[in-house]
Formats: structure tokens, sequence, C-alpha cells
């Protein structure tokens, strides 16, 4: 019998699925709590400003204290109630104050004054009431998107930073921002057979790309620990979803293998070729020789799908990825990021260490946002993969 090992998790959830300091920053950066409150308060204080210095610079002849009505309005948008509260009085300070420089509190009939004043007054609570509702509706938002969050780290198990004898480094982005779920999916396990990795992108976005995507993982999941051979894990796969996902729905995949010290076994379905990156910074397109269409179209397709191997060495860094990458366009030419001809120069040494493996990630990311101008239009995923195993038995 082979052990069974739990996965861990790279944080501690709680019962909705997040850590309570995850939920606490997503309510607080719906609502622009996080933000000081002396930079939320700014647009409202300016106004205030804007209006006094308009009022004093037209001279007495000019009463621009009613102006003063938009400080409880812009505050509104960014203030708690009670912060609105001692604002907008500074506010009203502020029209009694402009109003007996305009003399108009010596009128005879100053009705006009308290008029003003009562409007300023009733503004400020209806603009206290709008400001609590405007909180409310950001609780329950934040709590979608937590519960959102949570749903995605039960379908993904998100993987820690070594897994078997592999280094992993991890850059997922889902289009969809509000949800944070997206139809791209990705698993790394330690096996009995080898450590296994599958790397996908699911049909469409949404609920349907996420229920897809969670019948693939989970039957990836079950078959990689039960199969010897990575086509019966990925024959299993392709089974499951011809059962539990609609006709016309399909997923790309990539199954990977590493059982042997130095070489790795692939199986591709449909997806985007993987990427090796030797340490020289050479970058070497794994293409198949044998392509096979994506999982759930298997049945149209005569024959099998073959795995083939490749070498991999130790200074090697083998990159994973989504055609969310490759397709994301240039900010104004239009052209599709240039993976494979950058890639080698991002990642080159990243083998060295798990902390040069992350900042390779991050350049590859950062050098994608920069060729989108810093907005993806599809879920896009980044997966650097480097051996520990070859290091260690060379006494690295």
């Amino acid at each position: 019998m082979f052990p069974i090992r739990r996965a861990q998790s790279p944080a501690a959830p709680t019962a909705a699925g997040l850590p309570p300091d995850r939920q606490r920053d997503a309510l607080l950066a719906a609502d622009l709590q996080d933000v000081p409150f002396w930079r939320r308060a700014t647009p409202a204080v300016a106004a205030i400003v804007v209006v006094g210095l308009a009022d004093l610079l037209s001279g007495k002849d000019r009463y621009l204290a009613p102006l003063m009505t938009v400080v409880p309005v812009i505050a509104a948008l960014t203030l708690r109630p009670g912060e609105l509260f001692a604002v907008c009085a500074v506010g009203l300070l502020a029209v009694f104050g402009l109003s007996r420089y305009d003399e108009v509190v010596n009128i005879n009939d100053a009705r006009f004054v308290y008029g003003a004043m009562l409007s300023y007054i009733v503004l400020t609570l209806f603009s206290a009431w709008v400001a609590r509702i405007r909180m409310r509706r950001a609780a329950a938002f934040a709590a979608v998107s937590s519960v959102a969050e949570a749903a995605q780290r039960a379908i993904l198990r998100l993987p820690g930073p070594v897994v078997g004898p592999l280094r992993l480094a991890v850059r997922y982005v889902s289009a969809a921002d509000a949800s944070r779920i997206g139809g791209d999916l990705y698993s790394v396990l330690e096996t009995p057979h080898g450590t296994r990795v599958a790397v996908g992108d699911v049909r469409g976005k949404g609920l349907a790309a996420v229920q897809t995507a969670a019948v693939v993982l989970g039957a990836f999941r079950e078959a990689a620990y039960d199969e010897t051979g990575l086509r019966g894990v990925a024959a299993r796969v392709e089974a499951s979803v011809e059962r539990h996902v609609p006709d016309g729905e399909f997923t790309t995949a990539l199954f990977v293998e590493f059982r042997t010290a130095g070489v790795i076994e692939l199986l591709q379905y449909g997806h985007v070729p993987p990427i090796r990156v030797d340490g020289e910074g050479k970058a070497h397109v794994l293409d198949s020789p044998d392509p096979w269409v994506p999982l759930g179209l298997g049945r149209l397709a005569a024959g099998e799908p073959v795995s083939w191997g490749r070498d991999f060495g130790v200074d090697d860094v083998l990159v994973l990825y989504t055609d969310g990458v490759i397709e994301a366009r240039h900010r104004r030419s239009g052209e599709f990021y240039p993976l494979a001809e950058r890639v080698g120069e991002l990642v080159q040494g990243a083998a060295r260490s798990a902390g040069e493996l992350e900042a390779a990630v991050e350049r590859v990311y950062g050098d994608l946002l920069a060729h989108t101008g810093g907005k993806l239009g599809d879920d896009a995923l980044l997966l650097l993969i480097t051996r520990t195993d070859d290091r260690a038995a060379e006494g690295v």
C-alpha cells in the first residue's frame, strides 16, 4: 500500500475558506478603507477650500456659500458616516463664516441664510445615509469576492513552492477580476509513480468553465495516484470529461511526468507547447511529434494520443502556460506576446534557487503586462518548474 499524504494549504483557511486577514483586506479594499483617512477626506476638504476661496475672492457682493452643498455629496463617495459628519461640520462652519463675511446675516430678511444652512444639514444627513448604503454594498461585494476566491482555492488546491523533486513558481491571473475565478487550471502532485503535472485551459469563462475545471482537476487527482503510466492518467481524465461535461465543450491540456532524473515525459491534448529554457538562456519549444485533440473531443479522432520524452537538466527551466499569455495583444500594435522570443533571457539562471525562480516568473509576468499596457483580456497562467533532485545529486 502506498502512503497517503494530505495536501497542505499555503495558508490555514477559516470556515469561509480564507484567512481572516484576507477577508478583512477584501472588505477594506472594496470600500477604499485601506486608504488613510486624510487621503479619503482630501476631495471633500478641497471642495470646502475651493468654495471658500471663490467666495472670498469674488468680494462681498457675491454670495457663493450655498455652493458648499457639494461637500456632503463628495464626502459620501469615500467617507464613513461618522467621518462624513466631521468633515461636513467644518463645511457648515465655513457656510456660517462666509455668510457673516458677505454680511448676508445683516439683511433684514435673513431667511435665505437659514434656508441655505438648512439645505446643507438635510443634504448632509442624506449623504450619511448614502455612505452607509455604500458601505453595506461594499461589504456584500467583498463577501462575494472572498467566497469566489475560496472556491478557486478549493478547486485549484494551490501547491507549495516545492513538490517532490520540483521547485515551482506560479502566476495565475483571471480576466474576471470581480470573481477571481477563471477557466485556466493546473495541478502538481507527488505520486508513487513520479511527480505529475497537469495544465489546462477550459473553453469559455464563468461558472460553466469553473465546473469543467473542477471535473478535469478532480479526475486528474484521482488518476495520478492510481495509474502507472501517463497515458492511463490522461485516458481517465478524458473519460471523466466525456461523462460530466456537456457536448461541444472542451479543454486543452498538457500532462507532464517527472519520474527519472534528467528526463520528462509529456502528453499534449491540443494545448500550447511548453518551453524549456536551458542554462545558457536559450528557449526550446517542445512541440509534440503527434499532437492530439483537446479533452472532450477524443471520440471525434481516430487512434490514440502518444506521449514523448525530452531531456530536462539541472539548469533547465520548464515554462508551462496557457494561451492567455501568448495571445495577449500589444497595447498599440495589437501583436501577440512573443513568449518564446523573450522568455529565455527573462528566466535564465532561475534554476539556481527558489528566490531566483520566483523573481523569474515575476519578470515574465511584468514583461507581459508591459506588452499589454497593464491589463489582460483573458485568463493567464504561468508555471515555471525546475528540478531539485538533479542539483542535489551534483552537490550544488
